[in-house]
């Protein structure tokens, strides 16, 4: 059963990337040791994304970066180098929203699991 949504705001560090997004108060967050990944420090969950939305004229400071496959879609802010959101290759029909960059404040439950991501084929 899944725990009451909540609708955040958030946004990167300088504040030119805005978004809001509705989450549930208890999630599983991912942390990915591939390359990538271990080197942001990313951890993650996943929503679908018709649960999330860029707020103002937040498209034109995003750029994306693409690597190996070209699945995943890592944008970032063109200002602070942020990576508030993504799409992940393990789910091209949602969105990865980076647990930092969210109040923890409105989570009833955080659980952080590894994955295995270095020996995938994605």
């Amino acid at each position: 059963m899944e725990s009451e949504l909540v609708l955040h705001n958030d946004d990167c560090h300088c504040k030119k990337v805005r978004w809001k997004v509705q989450a549930p108060t208890s999630v599983i967050a991912w942390k990915f040791n591939c390359f990538d990944c271990s080197m942001r420090g990313n951890t993650y969950f996943t929503v679908p994304r018709q649960r999330f939305e860029l707020l103002g004229d937040s498209v034109q400071f995003i750029t994306t970066y693409t690597f190996r496959t070209h699945t995943a879609k890592h944008t970032f802010c063109k200002f602070c180098g942020i990576t508030s959101f993504y799409t992940p290759w393990s789910n091209l029909d949602g969105i990865a929203v980076t647990l930092i960059c969210l109040d923890l404040g409105t989570f009833s439950h955080v659980e952080i699991q590894n994955f295995d991501g270095k020996n995938s084929k994605n």
